[in-house]
């Protein structure tokens, strides 16, 4: 795919309110042959995230800032809400769009409040008002108000630092947030905590969010959708990222994904909203006679034990004879917001064959073995057990 008209098929429908329209804008410095951003349309639904992805100089940080006006297209439309965003004086617009970026851009001289006030005080808002947004910010990022609001930056860590960026471009309580590698300068692990973190705000505020970055598996994570951007800002691909991951629209993108796109697509399936497979059971209060009973009706090696509440709490070995066993500890089962990635990896790290999964409340729903996993990678719902029986066993 060499043109963005060939991209255009290839956007995702989607019912969503269009809150950033993209139409054929070109941006082109003087001096150069190639342009910096090629004739490119694309539509951004309202309260999703969409990552703008692809190696370094591809126009994807250049297009956000194209958006908010930090730089002018050389030609074509960007709409707001459906507002030309030409339209409005440079300072407004950008008042009404969070911006962040690595180690979240604050102002080194502010404390943390002022630097999170930010905003709101240049919309006019009372003191009042402005110190309730800001405590609530705070709690909203997981940072104390009373520890955190009158640091200064350089006393923060720098996943603190990120966090209280995140809550600077929430303070006007923006509709769209521009986020430009916001969490790349973060070590791994802290980065790991602050995409969960960012998530988990995102599901409460529902902002539409343009997420630039570099990386092909934080953008998987992060988007709901996925520009992946090529040389001369053109957009290969727009599209979900199963379908990205699952049908590269050209050798650009399956390149660029490169090895592990089975893999990736595990950390996009949430046990809950999987038909996770059943699995024998057994009420932990069962006498010898009870477990002796489903170790014969088993089939699998182990059997669950679960307490009066339906909440797992160990295994129950069968032997080949199948007879019951020792009673073996129980790995910390998964819940419905964990993935198929987490799924594998537990099993890995704990060298265990299987997983319990449970509800919202933590009661028994099912387990993931290995087979499970695969079997659910490639979107066919498991098998209830091996012999095809009722998918819960139980005394």
């Amino acid at each position: 795919m060499t043109d963005n008209a060939s991209h255009t098929s290839r956007t995702p429908a989607t019912h969503d309110r269009t809150m950033i329209e993209l139409d054929s804008v070109t941006k082109r410095y003087p001096g150069q042959r190639q342009a910096a951003v090629d004739n490119l349309s694309l539509e951004i639904p309202a309260g999703r995230i969409v990552t703008f992805v692809g190696p370094s100089g591809c126009g994807k940080t250049t297009t956000m800032k194209l958006i908010n006006r930090l730089i002018e297209p050389t030609s074509g439309h960007i709409r707001l809400d459906g507002n030309d965003v030409t339209a409005m004086p440079p300072h407004l617009l950008r008042r009404s769009i969070g911006y962040t970026i690595q180690q979240g851009g604050l102002f080194p001289h502010r404390t943390i409040a002022e630097n999170i006030a930010t905003v709101p005080k240049l919309l006019g808002w009372d003191k009042q008002r402005v110190a309730a947004r800001v405590d609530e910010l705070l709690e909203l990022v997981g940072l104390d108000p009373d520890t955190y609001r009158a640091r200064r930056p350089k006393q923060l860590s720098g996943g603190q630092q990120q966090r209280v960026g995140v809550a600077r471009a929430l303070g006007g309580d923006p509709e769209v947030m521009l986020m430009d590698e916001p969490f790349g300068a973060i070590d791994p692990l802290n980065r790991e905590a602050l995409q969960n973190e960012f998530l988990r705000i995102q599901a409460e505020v529902r902002k539409t969010i343009v997420f630039v970055t570099h990386d092909i598996d934080e953008a998987v994570k992060m988007g709901d959708r996925i520009a992946l951007f090529g040389d001369g800002g053109v957009v290969h691909q727009y599209d979900t990222p199963e379908r990205v991951l699952a049908d590269p629209a050209d050798d650009f993108v399956a390149d660029f994904i490169g090895a592990g796109a089975s893999v990736r697509r595990l950390s996009l399936s949430r046990l809950g909203d999987l038909p996770v497979p059943g699995w024998p059971t057994v009420p932990h209060r069962a006498d010898d006679r009870e477990r002796a009973a489903a170790a014969r009706r088993s089939d699998r090696s182990h059997v669950l034990v679960l307490d009066d509440e339906r909440r797992p709490t160990g295994w129950l070995e069968v032997r080949d004879d199948r007879t019951p066993g020792e009673e073996l500890p129980l790995v910390t089962p998964l819940g419905p917001a964990a993935t198929l990635f987490e799924a594998l990896d537990h099993m890995l790290t704990a060298n265990a064959t299987a997983l319990a999964v449970v509800d919202a409340d933590g009661r028994h729903r099912g387990v993931v073995d290995m087979d499970a996993v695969r079997t659910l990678m490639n979107g066919v719902p498991a098998e209830s057990g091996r012999n095809g029986t009722d998918a819960l066993q139980e005394v």
